[in-house]
């Protein structure tokens, strides 16, 4: 069985870093769920819909600000109810067919009845009867029933929903394990485009530290383009500068500059670059901290501003909605040590309470309007086509991950 108590400690304490090993590892979890829930014989599909909910629904709790676990989920959701469509849509096509072997059969001169007479068979059984019919008729003839085959039909009708039971959760797997595929490849399959989208002597602006952005410049990089890259430094937990050590490893000629100098230095920029943590269904864009400020400066000197994310980030919830934690308070030593907060403490009045606050959030909401391009692993999007992207990997009866309540 899956560990899913160790993995929901993990989500709690924060030991998984980044949204991509998050989705990697929740769908590796919930495929291990699919594989070892045993599915009843009546209400297939329900059954496997409600064990994924029950243990999407913990892990949305467990750490509702990462808003990749709650994607993965859905998108498993949205595999069955695919999966038992298509096998819905196969059965059909067999019955289709073998009924067209059965007007084969009635060619040839076999007992089968041909599709006019079952049509009016059919007809005449939903018609009521007048009286001249029932009194012309005979009585019906007694047709004995043979146990035998009775218990074959029950035999055979439940070696059926068993093979059905199988072909569902094999296909369900299947389409998990291409998941865990897209999920890996994300950044080979985005790195691809950067050649359409970086050019020669061009300077390039970005913030965070995405792994999305280092592996789309990288590629650039790779194919020849001569550029250079300005990295806000991203206070207070200075991710810039790690960011910036990385590209210079590669060969990029890179500048550091402060946060508060991104109006000053973007009239010089001719794009900017960054990560996602979540798309929303909108088209907004949950980010580090203080990536508003830069799409509002980009949006004044009429600069593109791009964002780069594997689907995975895609969120199909609004940020208004109940259930998106939009920001999470770091804590306040980022900003001020605690040696220096504790002589901020006035203890001769106000009960000892400090007079100083410290509010350190670790997100930002870029609105659509202010992003001129999505680039994910299926290409570039407009921010207005983005609900229409969000619509093909979820339905809309998974928005909410809610177990049935039976009582």
């Amino acid at each position: 069985m899956p560990d899913v108590s160790d993995f929901i400690l993990k989500l709690q304490r924060r030991r998984i870093e980044g949204s991509h090993a998050t989705a990697r590892q929740t769908t590796e979890l919930l495929r291990s769920v699919v594989s070892h829930h045993r599915i009843p014989h009546t209400n297939q599909t329900a059954s496997l819909l409600e064990a994924v909910r029950a243990v999407g629904e913990q892990l949305i709790a467990a750490n509702p600000v990462e808003l990749a676990v709650g994607n993965i989920v859905r998108r498993v959701l949205h595999i069955i109810r695919e999966e038992d469509s298509s096998a819905v849509s196969f059965e059909g096509l067999q019955i289709s067919e073998k009924s067209d072997d059965e007007e084969d059969v009635e060619r040839k001169g076999g007992s089968l009845l041909s599709a006019a007479a079952v049509a009016a068979a059919s007809r005449s059984t939903l018609r009521p009867r007048s009286l001249q019919t029932l009194l012309e008729d005979g009585p019906a003839p007694i047709v004995p029933s043979n146990s035998s085959s009775n218990g074959d039909s029950e035999g055979k009708s439940k070696s059926d929903k068993s093979a059905r039971s199988r072909r569902l959760k094999h296909a369900v797997i299947e389409a998990i394990n291409l998941l865990i595929e897209e999920i890996n490849s994300c950044y080979d399959d985005i790195s691809e485009q950067a050649v359409e989208h970086i050019h020669h002597n061009e300077v390039i602006l970005t913030l965070g530290r995405s792994k999305t952005v280092k592996e789309f410049l990288y590629a650039a990089k790779q194919k020849n383009r001569s550029f250079r890259v300005f990295v806000a430094e991203g206070a207070p937990r200075y991710q810039g500068h790690v960011l910036a050590k990385e590209l210079i490893q590669k060969g990029l000629e890179t500048t550091v500059i402060t946060d508060s100098a991104i109006f000053a230095m973007i009239s010089r920029v001719n794009m900017v670059i960054v990560g996602a943590h979540a798309i929303m269904a909108n088209g907004g864009v949950i980010a580090p901290v203080g990536m508003n400020m830069l799409a509002l400066a980009a949006q004044r000197h009429a600069v593109p501003f791009v964002v780069v994310a594997g689907s995975h980030k895609l969120c199909p919830l609004y940020s208004h909605n109940p259930e998106v934690l939009l920001n999470e308070l770091k804590s306040p030593s980022d900003l001020i040590d605690f040696g220096e907060f504790s002589d901020c403490m006035d203890f001769g009045s106000r009960g000892g309470g400090p007079l100083m606050h410290v509010v350190n959030p670790t997100f930002d909401y870029v609105p659509p309007k202010l992003v001129s391009l999505f680039i994910t692993d299926t290409g570039g999007h407009n921010a207005s086509h983005m609900y229409k992207l969000i619509a093909d990997y979820y339905s809309a009866d998974d928005l909410v991950i809610k177990r049935n309540s039976t009582s």
